[in-house]
């Protein structure tokens, strides 16, 4: 029952979080400068101020805008994102379309991070001072300070212009007609180097931070005892120091895994991938404001669900904390 109590606090605190962030956005990006209408109207060739007038009135934005902000409020409690400037479509539709390339890579470079980031952090904390620690140190350094747009072409360059391995741009491959498994399969290949390159920096962190938790709590006189007591050292490592240096790394864990599918825009960009973060881009240089409040807002909840999920994790890696 404090679990139910505690997950609906925490969802109400995130509803609150979600419309403050919706406030926000709307304010900020309305005081960008630059008028969408005067874009669209520049693009169709039709500039002449009746025709302004007209696209101002389509899209409200010729009402003041504590009208706008209220209007834009009131069709978001009924799950209306509005519609696109640009693309005249419903701005949902557009992100539903987009979504599930952005879910796919940035769930599989989180996993390929934390995964082989633990990894390498418990393999330097075991060799502290020793020639693996420092390789793996020196790389995780590398990969951490390294801009991600850098490592993108230096992969496509490397392997799909010298090394034609993998293919180094789009989703799949246009026109193959694939189907099922062979689908799928052409799907994996595109998805390797993007996950790879996104990966990196992430892993680079973990890493870091596996490694500096697990050389603190190693030292704790808990682990001390555990060891007078006879405990076998493999169990000492998995029942009391990975654990407890687990939990700072979910910490960080849970606020990457949501900021990673916003961050995502450099890397759908370079590799051309159909995501979000494209999404978000192409609505920025178009001014596209209903789509650009629609992605943000989508991201946001993103951020605002791992985080929830991030505090019931605790719980499974450490049963000595109470979510009440």
């Amino acid at each position: 029952m404090d679990k139910l109590i505690f997950l609906l606090r925490r969802l109400g605190h995130g509803l609150a979080t979600l419309l403050l962030i919706a406030v926000m956005n709307f304010l900020l990006i309305h005081a960008a400068p630059g008028d969408p209408a005067t874009v669209l109207a520049g693009e169709s060739g039709a500039a002449d101020e009746q025709f302004l007038q007209q696209l101002r009135e389509r899209f409200d934005l010729d009402r003041p805008l504590p009208q706008q902000l209220a209007g834009y409020l009131g069709r978001l409690l009924q799950g209306d994102l509005g519609d696109s400037y640009r693309q005249q479509q419903p701005v949902i539709d557009l992100i539903v379309e987009r979504l599930p390339a952005t879910l796919l890579l940035t769930s599989s470079a989180f996993a390929l991070s934390l995964l082989f980031g633990v990894t390498l952090g418990v393999w330097a904390s075991r060799h502290a001072g020793r020639w693996q620690d420092s390789a793996i140190s020196t790389l995780a350094l590398l990969f951490y300070a390294t801009p991600l747009f850098w490592v993108a072409l230096l992969a496509v360059l490397v392997f799909s212009v010298w090394l034609p391995w993998l293919p180094g741009f789009g989703y799949e491959t246009v026109g193959a007609g694939f189907t099922g498994w062979a689908r799928a399969l052409d799907i994996a290949r595109h998805l390797v180097l993007p996950t790879l390159v996104l990966a990196l920096f992430y892993m680079a962190v973990y890493a870091r931070m596996t490694r500096a938790s697990m050389l603190e709590i190693v030292h704790q006189d808990f682990v001390k005892t555990a060891r007078a007591k006879g405990v076998p050292e493999g169990r000492i490592l998995r029942a009391h120091v990975l654990r407890n240096a687990l939990l700072p790394v979910i910490t960080l864990a849970g606020m990457q895994a949501g900021a990673m599918v916003g961050g995502a825009v450099l890397i759908e960009t370079v590799f051309a991938w159909p995501g979000i973060g494209r999404l978000l881009f192409e609505a920025l240089a178009q001014r596209d404001y209903a789509l650009l409040l629609g992605t943000f807002l989508v991201t946001a909840s993103i951020a605002v669900l791992f985080n929830l999920l991030t505090d019931v994790v605790y719980t499974l890696v450490d049963p000595r904390i109470e979510l009440s």
